[in-house]
Protein backbone atom coordinates (compact mmCIF):
# COMPACT_ATOMS: atom_id res chain seq x y z
CA UNK A 1 0.00 0.00 0.00
CA UNK A 2 1.15 2.87 -0.97
CA UNK A 3 1.39 5.65 2.17
CA UNK A 4 0.78 9.42 1.81
CA UNK A 5 4.17 10.20 1.65
CA UNK A 6 5.20 8.20 -1.09
CA UNK A 7 5.18 8.43 -4.89
CA UNK A 8 2.85 6.62 -6.68
CA UNK A 9 4.79 3.14 -8.43
CA UNK A 10 3.35 4.13 -11.47
CA UNK A 11 5.06 7.52 -11.19
CA UNK A 12 8.46 6.51 -10.44
CA UNK A 13 11.51 5.48 -12.89
CA UNK A 14 11.75 1.83 -13.54
CA UNK A 15 14.84 0.47 -13.77
CA UNK A 16 15.29 -3.05 -14.74
CA UNK A 17 18.58 -5.20 -13.94
CA UNK A 18 19.17 -8.17 -16.32
CA UNK A 19 21.59 -11.42 -16.46
CA UNK A 20 22.26 -14.87 -16.22
CA UNK A 21 21.72 -16.76 -13.27
CA UNK A 22 24.49 -16.23 -10.20
CA UNK A 23 25.60 -13.24 -12.72
CA UNK A 24 25.67 -10.62 -9.40
CA UNK A 25 22.10 -8.87 -10.32
CA UNK A 26 20.86 -8.83 -6.76
CA UNK A 27 24.59 -7.97 -5.23
CA UNK A 28 24.69 -5.04 -7.73
CA UNK A 29 21.17 -3.69 -6.77
CA UNK A 30 22.01 -4.20 -3.27
CA UNK A 31 25.42 -2.25 -3.47
CA UNK A 32 23.71 0.38 -5.46
CA UNK A 33 20.71 1.08 -2.86
CA UNK A 34 22.94 0.48 0.18
CA UNK A 35 20.33 -1.78 1.37
CA UNK A 36 19.82 -5.59 1.69
CA UNK A 37 17.09 -5.57 -1.21
CA UNK A 38 17.12 -8.64 -2.83
CA UNK A 39 18.37 -12.27 -1.20
CA UNK A 40 21.97 -12.62 -2.46
CA UNK A 41 22.96 -16.66 -2.35
CA UNK A 42 25.84 -19.03 -4.67
CA UNK A 43 23.26 -20.76 -5.77
CA UNK A 44 21.98 -20.12 -9.64
CA UNK A 45 18.56 -19.11 -9.55
CA UNK A 46 17.93 -17.64 -6.14
CA UNK A 47 15.90 -14.80 -7.48
CA UNK A 48 12.85 -16.34 -9.19
CA UNK A 49 9.98 -13.88 -10.08
CA UNK A 50 10.92 -10.31 -10.50
CA UNK A 51 11.60 -8.60 -7.25
CA UNK A 52 10.73 -4.79 -7.24
CA UNK A 53 12.18 -1.98 -4.51
CA UNK A 54 10.72 1.47 -4.80
CA UNK A 55 13.30 3.80 -3.31
CA UNK A 56 14.25 7.84 -3.05
CA UNK A 57 18.02 7.42 -5.03
CA UNK A 58 20.10 10.88 -4.55
CA UNK A 59 20.31 12.20 -7.97
CA UNK A 60 17.60 10.08 -10.03
CA UNK A 61 14.54 10.81 -7.34
CA UNK A 62 11.88 8.13 -6.78
CA UNK A 63 12.43 4.93 -8.37
CA UNK A 64 11.61 1.45 -8.80
CA UNK A 65 14.67 -1.04 -9.17
CA UNK A 66 13.61 -4.38 -10.34
CA UNK A 67 15.81 -7.71 -9.78
CA UNK A 68 14.99 -10.31 -12.22
CA UNK A 69 15.26 -14.20 -12.82
CA UNK A 70 18.58 -15.17 -14.94
CA UNK A 71 17.16 -15.11 -18.52
CA UNK A 72 19.77 -18.69 -18.63
CA UNK A 73 16.96 -20.17 -16.25
CA UNK A 74 15.81 -23.81 -17.11
CA UNK A 75 13.40 -26.52 -16.93
CA UNK A 76 9.61 -25.84 -17.31
CA UNK A 77 9.52 -23.81 -14.30
CA UNK A 78 12.83 -21.60 -15.71
CA UNK A 79 10.87 -20.99 -18.56
CA UNK A 80 7.95 -19.42 -16.98
CA UNK A 81 10.59 -17.93 -14.69
CA UNK A 82 12.00 -15.91 -18.48
CA UNK A 83 8.44 -15.25 -19.42
CA UNK A 84 8.16 -12.95 -16.45
CA UNK A 85 11.68 -11.36 -16.60
CA UNK A 86 10.19 -11.16 -20.43
CA UNK A 87 6.97 -8.66 -19.50
CA UNK A 88 9.25 -6.50 -17.35
CA UNK A 89 10.93 -5.47 -20.29
CA UNK A 90 7.44 -3.94 -21.21
CA UNK A 91 7.22 -1.64 -18.09
CA UNK A 92 11.23 -0.35 -17.31
CA UNK A 93 12.48 3.10 -18.39
CA UNK A 94 16.00 1.78 -18.63
CA UNK A 95 17.73 -1.51 -18.63
CA UNK A 96 20.86 -2.15 -17.14
CA UNK A 97 22.48 -5.63 -18.77
CA UNK A 98 24.98 -7.15 -17.01
CA UNK A 99 27.85 -9.29 -18.66
CA UNK A 100 29.42 -12.37 -17.02
CA UNK A 101 30.97 -15.98 -18.20
CA UNK A 102 32.79 -16.59 -21.12
CA UNK A 103 29.43 -17.14 -23.85
CA UNK A 104 27.68 -13.86 -23.62
CA UNK A 105 25.59 -14.83 -26.43
CA UNK A 106 22.12 -13.85 -24.16
CA UNK A 107 23.42 -10.69 -22.88
CA UNK A 108 23.73 -9.83 -26.35
CA UNK A 109 20.76 -11.07 -27.06
CA UNK A 110 18.88 -9.17 -24.73
CA UNK A 111 21.04 -6.06 -24.83
CA UNK A 112 19.86 -5.75 -28.82
CA UNK A 113 16.30 -6.32 -27.60
CA UNK A 114 16.11 -3.70 -25.39
CA UNK A 115 18.03 -1.05 -28.15
CA UNK A 116 15.24 -2.29 -30.40
CA UNK A 117 12.45 -1.48 -28.23
CA UNK A 118 14.08 1.65 -27.88
CA UNK A 119 14.76 1.59 -23.97
CA UNK A 120 18.31 3.08 -22.83
CA UNK A 121 20.52 0.22 -21.66
CA UNK A 122 23.55 0.07 -19.78
CA UNK A 123 26.27 -2.24 -20.64
CA UNK A 124 27.84 -3.34 -17.27
CA UNK A 125 30.90 -5.60 -16.71
CA UNK A 126 29.80 -7.65 -13.12
CA UNK A 127 31.83 -9.11 -10.50
CA UNK A 128 35.01 -7.27 -11.96
CA UNK A 129 36.87 -8.12 -8.68
CA UNK A 130 37.28 -11.81 -9.96
CA UNK A 131 37.98 -10.90 -13.42
CA UNK A 132 41.15 -12.50 -14.15
CA UNK A 133 41.12 -10.59 -17.62
CA UNK A 134 39.40 -7.85 -17.38
CA UNK A 135 40.57 -5.75 -20.23
CA UNK A 136 40.73 -8.32 -22.49
CA UNK A 137 37.07 -9.12 -21.46
CA UNK A 138 35.65 -5.91 -21.79
CA UNK A 139 37.10 -5.55 -25.32
CA UNK A 140 35.20 -8.47 -25.62
CA UNK A 141 31.84 -7.10 -24.99
CA UNK A 142 32.75 -4.10 -26.80
CA UNK A 143 33.47 -6.35 -29.94
CA UNK A 144 30.07 -7.81 -30.03
CA UNK A 145 27.97 -4.41 -28.93
CA UNK A 146 29.70 -1.74 -30.07
CA UNK A 147 29.78 0.26 -27.40
CA UNK A 148 32.11 -0.10 -23.95
CA UNK A 149 30.41 -1.74 -20.79
CA UNK A 150 31.17 -0.37 -17.53
CA UNK A 151 32.76 -2.82 -15.00
CA UNK A 152 31.48 -3.58 -11.42
CA UNK A 153 31.92 -4.88 -8.13
CA UNK A 154 29.24 -4.89 -5.38
CA UNK A 155 32.23 -6.66 -3.13
CA UNK A 156 34.62 -3.61 -3.93
CA UNK A 157 32.03 -1.21 -4.81
CA UNK A 158 33.96 -0.38 -8.02
CA UNK A 159 31.81 1.27 -10.50
CA UNK A 160 28.87 1.75 -8.74
CA UNK A 161 29.24 5.83 -8.63
CA UNK A 162 29.55 4.98 -12.41
CA UNK A 163 26.34 3.46 -12.94
CA UNK A 164 24.64 5.81 -10.65
CA UNK A 165 26.03 8.22 -13.06
CA UNK A 166 25.23 6.74 -16.15
CA UNK A 167 21.73 5.88 -15.09
CA UNK A 168 21.32 9.69 -14.79
CA UNK A 169 22.88 10.30 -18.24
CA UNK A 170 20.33 8.00 -19.55
CA UNK A 171 17.13 9.03 -18.24
CA UNK A 172 14.57 9.66 -21.35
CA UNK A 173 14.62 13.39 -21.86
CA UNK A 174 10.92 13.28 -21.62
CA UNK A 175 10.85 11.07 -19.10
CA UNK A 176 8.93 13.88 -16.19
CA UNK A 177 7.04 15.94 -19.13
CA UNK A 178 3.12 14.94 -18.78
CA UNK A 179 1.25 16.30 -16.67
CA UNK A 180 -2.07 15.24 -15.52
CA UNK A 181 -3.95 18.89 -16.64
CA UNK A 182 -1.19 20.37 -18.54
CA UNK A 183 -2.78 23.55 -20.52
CA UNK A 184 -6.25 23.27 -18.67
CA UNK A 185 -5.28 25.38 -15.74
CA UNK A 186 -2.97 27.23 -13.97
CA UNK A 187 -2.22 29.39 -10.51
CA UNK A 188 -5.42 30.93 -9.62
CA UNK A 189 -7.74 28.71 -11.87
CA UNK A 190 -10.83 27.39 -10.19
CA UNK A 191 -11.49 23.91 -10.57
CA UNK A 192 -14.31 21.80 -9.57
CA UNK A 193 -13.55 18.15 -8.80
CA UNK A 194 -16.81 15.87 -9.12
CA UNK A 195 -16.15 12.75 -7.17
CA UNK A 196 -18.90 9.72 -6.65
CA UNK A 197 -17.22 7.52 -4.26
CA UNK A 198 -18.66 4.59 -5.94
CA UNK A 199 -18.20 1.06 -4.08
CA UNK A 200 -14.98 0.27 -5.48
CA UNK A 201 -12.72 2.95 -3.76
CA UNK A 202 -11.61 1.83 -0.49
CA UNK A 203 -12.95 3.33 2.98
CA UNK A 204 -12.14 6.45 3.88
CA UNK A 205 -9.93 7.34 0.73
CA UNK A 206 -9.88 8.54 -2.52
CA UNK A 207 -8.60 6.30 -5.76
CA UNK A 208 -5.29 7.07 -6.77
CA UNK A 209 -6.50 9.56 -9.87
CA UNK A 210 -8.19 11.44 -7.63
CA UNK A 211 -5.14 11.72 -5.23
CA UNK A 212 -2.84 12.53 -7.98
CA UNK A 213 -4.72 15.59 -10.17
CA UNK A 214 -5.25 16.99 -6.70
CA UNK A 215 -1.93 16.66 -6.09
CA UNK A 216 -1.06 18.21 -9.13
CA UNK A 217 -3.74 21.24 -8.61
CA UNK A 218 -2.22 22.03 -5.60
CA UNK A 219 1.31 21.99 -7.10
CA UNK A 220 -0.04 24.53 -9.59
CA UNK A 221 -1.42 26.64 -7.22
CA UNK A 222 -5.05 26.58 -8.21
CA UNK A 223 -8.13 26.83 -6.50
CA UNK A 224 -9.88 23.66 -5.77
CA UNK A 225 -13.84 22.46 -4.92
CA UNK A 226 -14.87 19.00 -4.77
CA UNK A 227 -18.01 17.51 -3.90
CA UNK A 228 -20.28 14.41 -5.24
CA UNK A 229 -22.54 14.40 -7.51
CA UNK A 230 -25.76 14.94 -5.65
CA UNK A 231 -24.21 18.44 -4.32
CA UNK A 232 -22.70 19.41 -7.77
CA UNK A 233 -25.72 21.94 -7.92
CA UNK A 234 -25.11 23.13 -4.54
CA UNK A 235 -21.42 23.57 -4.80
CA UNK A 236 -21.69 25.20 -7.84
CA UNK A 237 -23.93 28.01 -5.95
CA UNK A 238 -21.69 28.30 -3.06
CA UNK A 239 -18.42 29.17 -5.30
CA UNK A 240 -17.78 32.69 -5.70
CA UNK A 241 -16.79 32.57 -9.36
CA UNK A 242 -17.76 29.78 -12.12
CA UNK A 243 -15.27 27.17 -11.98
CA UNK A 244 -12.70 27.26 -15.26
CA UNK A 245 -12.36 23.49 -15.28
CA UNK A 246 -14.32 20.68 -13.64
CA UNK A 247 -12.74 17.22 -13.56
CA UNK A 248 -15.42 14.47 -13.32
CA UNK A 249 -15.56 10.22 -12.81
CA UNK A 250 -16.48 9.41 -16.52
CA UNK A 251 -19.31 7.62 -14.81
CA UNK A 252 -21.60 10.52 -14.29
CA UNK A 253 -20.35 12.27 -17.51
CA UNK A 254 -23.68 12.95 -18.93
CA UNK A 255 -24.95 14.50 -15.90
CA UNK A 256 -22.19 16.46 -15.30
CA UNK A 257 -22.18 17.98 -18.92
CA UNK A 258 -25.95 18.08 -18.86
CA UNK A 259 -26.08 20.21 -15.44
CA UNK A 260 -22.94 22.22 -15.67
CA UNK A 261 -22.31 26.10 -16.25
CA UNK A 262 -21.66 26.38 -19.97
CA UNK A 263 -18.48 28.48 -19.29
CA UNK A 264 -16.75 25.72 -17.96
CA UNK A 265 -14.48 23.12 -19.89
CA UNK A 266 -15.18 19.36 -18.63
CA UNK A 267 -13.12 16.19 -18.78
CA UNK A 268 -12.54 13.05 -16.71
CA UNK A 269 -9.96 11.67 -14.70
CA UNK A 270 -10.18 8.93 -16.89
CA UNK A 271 -9.82 11.18 -20.24
CA UNK A 272 -6.62 13.05 -18.42
CA UNK A 273 -5.22 10.24 -17.84
CA UNK A 274 -6.00 8.64 -21.50
CA UNK A 275 -3.23 11.64 -22.10
CA UNK A 276 -0.78 11.34 -19.36
CA UNK A 277 -0.24 7.79 -19.48
CA UNK A 278 -1.08 6.69 -22.99
CA UNK A 279 -2.01 8.20 -26.53
CA UNK A 280 -5.40 10.09 -26.39
CA UNK A 281 -6.00 11.01 -30.21
CA UNK A 282 -5.65 7.46 -30.78
CA UNK A 283 -7.92 6.39 -28.13
CA UNK A 284 -10.25 9.21 -29.48
CA UNK A 285 -9.71 7.78 -33.20
CA UNK A 286 -10.21 4.14 -31.84
CA UNK A 287 -13.57 5.22 -30.06
CA UNK A 288 -15.16 5.49 -33.54
CA UNK A 289 -15.27 1.84 -33.96
CA UNK A 290 -17.65 1.24 -31.35
CA UNK A 291 -19.89 2.76 -33.96
CA UNK A 292 -18.85 -0.54 -36.35
CA UNK A 293 -19.86 -3.07 -33.37
CA UNK A 294 -22.20 -5.86 -33.79
CA UNK A 295 -23.45 -9.26 -32.28
CA UNK A 296 -20.33 -10.93 -34.09
CA UNK A 297 -17.94 -8.46 -32.98
CA UNK A 298 -15.45 -9.24 -30.17
CA UNK A 299 -14.09 -6.80 -27.64
CA UNK A 300 -11.40 -6.70 -24.99
CA UNK A 301 -11.58 -4.90 -22.23
CA UNK A 302 -8.39 -4.68 -20.37
CA UNK A 303 -8.09 -3.21 -16.50
CA UNK A 304 -4.76 -2.75 -15.08
CA UNK A 305 -5.55 -3.03 -11.44
CA UNK A 306 -6.58 -6.81 -9.92
CA UNK A 307 -9.52 -5.75 -7.39
CA UNK A 308 -12.44 -8.05 -6.66
CA UNK A 309 -15.35 -6.87 -8.41
CA UNK A 310 -18.47 -5.39 -7.34
CA UNK A 311 -21.92 -4.55 -7.47
CA UNK A 312 -21.65 -1.95 -11.29
CA UNK A 313 -17.98 -2.31 -11.42
CA UNK A 314 -17.50 -0.21 -14.47
CA UNK A 315 -15.62 -2.36 -16.60
CA UNK A 316 -17.56 -5.37 -16.19
CA UNK A 317 -20.98 -4.44 -16.03
CA UNK A 318 -21.64 -0.92 -17.11
CA UNK A 319 -19.32 -0.87 -20.08
CA UNK A 320 -20.35 -4.13 -21.78
CA UNK A 321 -23.90 -3.23 -20.55
CA UNK A 322 -23.18 -0.07 -22.53
CA UNK A 323 -22.05 -1.93 -25.41
CA UNK A 324 -24.83 -4.20 -25.50
CA UNK A 325 -27.44 -1.59 -25.82
CA UNK A 326 -25.40 -0.57 -28.88
CA UNK A 327 -24.14 -3.14 -30.59
CA UNK A 328 -26.72 -6.42 -29.68
CA UNK A 329 -27.20 -8.60 -26.48
CA UNK A 330 -24.43 -11.06 -28.27
CA UNK A 331 -21.55 -8.84 -28.31
CA UNK A 332 -18.61 -10.97 -26.92
CA UNK A 333 -16.40 -9.32 -24.71
CA UNK A 334 -13.28 -10.67 -22.94
CA UNK A 335 -11.84 -9.41 -19.55
CA UNK A 336 -8.10 -9.55 -18.38
CA UNK A 337 -6.58 -7.60 -15.69
CA UNK A 338 -3.40 -7.02 -14.59
CA UNK A 339 -0.60 -7.36 -16.86
CA UNK A 340 -2.70 -10.06 -18.53
CA UNK A 341 -2.86 -8.35 -21.83
CA UNK A 342 -2.60 -11.06 -24.79
CA UNK A 343 0.21 -11.09 -27.69
CA UNK A 344 -2.01 -11.62 -30.32
CA UNK A 345 -5.20 -8.85 -30.58
CA UNK A 346 -6.24 -9.64 -34.01
CA UNK A 347 -9.41 -10.95 -33.57
CA UNK A 348 -10.61 -8.48 -31.83
CA UNK A 349 -12.40 -5.23 -33.13
CA UNK A 350 -11.95 -2.79 -30.03
CA UNK A 351 -9.51 -2.87 -26.76
CA UNK A 352 -11.00 -0.78 -24.24
CA UNK A 353 -8.48 0.35 -21.95
CA UNK A 354 -8.99 1.47 -17.82
CA UNK A 355 -6.93 5.22 -17.04
CA UNK A 356 -3.95 3.12 -16.24
CA UNK A 357 -3.48 4.98 -13.15
CA UNK A 358 -1.54 1.84 -11.61
CA UNK A 359 1.17 1.00 -14.59
CA UNK A 360 3.89 3.67 -15.56
CA UNK A 361 3.31 5.39 -19.23
CA UNK A 362 6.16 2.95 -20.83
CA UNK A 363 3.96 0.02 -20.23
CA UNK A 364 1.14 1.48 -21.19
CA UNK A 365 2.43 2.90 -24.45
CA UNK A 366 3.78 -0.67 -25.21
CA UNK A 367 0.34 -2.29 -25.29
CA UNK A 368 -0.68 1.19 -27.81
CA UNK A 369 1.91 0.03 -29.74
CA UNK A 370 1.04 -3.72 -29.81
CA UNK A 371 -2.55 -2.58 -30.74
CA UNK A 372 -1.04 -0.88 -33.34
CA UNK A 373 0.86 -2.41 -34.56
CA UNK A 374 -1.84 -5.58 -35.20
CA UNK A 375 -4.27 -2.42 -36.78
CA UNK A 376 -6.51 -3.16 -34.02
CA UNK A 377 -8.25 -0.12 -32.62
CA UNK A 378 -7.75 0.89 -29.27
CA UNK A 379 -9.79 3.29 -26.57
CA UNK A 380 -10.14 3.94 -22.60
CA UNK A 381 -13.36 4.01 -20.62
CA UNK A 382 -13.21 7.98 -20.45
CA UNK A 383 -13.68 8.08 -24.09
CA UNK A 384 -15.81 5.15 -24.22
CA UNK A 385 -18.85 6.32 -22.35
CA UNK A 386 -18.19 10.20 -23.76
CA UNK A 387 -18.25 8.89 -27.17
CA UNK A 388 -21.43 6.67 -26.40
CA UNK A 389 -23.25 9.21 -24.58
CA UNK A 390 -22.72 11.72 -27.51
CA UNK A 391 -20.77 13.81 -25.60
CA UNK A 392 -17.17 13.72 -26.47
CA UNK A 393 -16.93 16.67 -28.90
CA UNK A 394 -17.76 18.83 -25.81
CA UNK A 395 -14.61 16.98 -23.39
CA UNK A 396 -11.42 19.08 -22.96
CA UNK A 397 -8.33 17.72 -23.81
CA UNK A 398 -4.66 18.33 -21.85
Amino acid sequence: MTTLNETPSANRLHIGFYGKRNSGKSSLINAFTGQQVSIVSEVAGTTTDPVKKAMEINGLGACVLIDTAGFDDIGDLGEMRIKETEKTAEKIDIAVVLFSGSDISKECEWYELFKEKKVPVIPVVSKADMLINGSAYVFKVRNKIGEKPLQVSAVDRIGIDELKEEIIRRVPADYNAPTITGSLCSEGDLVLLVMPQDIQAPKGRLILPQVQTIRELLDKKCIIASCTADKMADTLKTLAGIPKLIITDSQVFPFVHDNKPAESMLTSFSVLFAAYKGDLPYYIEGAKAIDSLNENSRVLIAECCTHAPLTEDIGREKIPRLLRKRAGAGLKIDIVSGTDFPEDLTGYDLIIQCGGCMFNRKYIMSRIDRAKNQNVAMTNYGVTIAHITGILDDIAAP
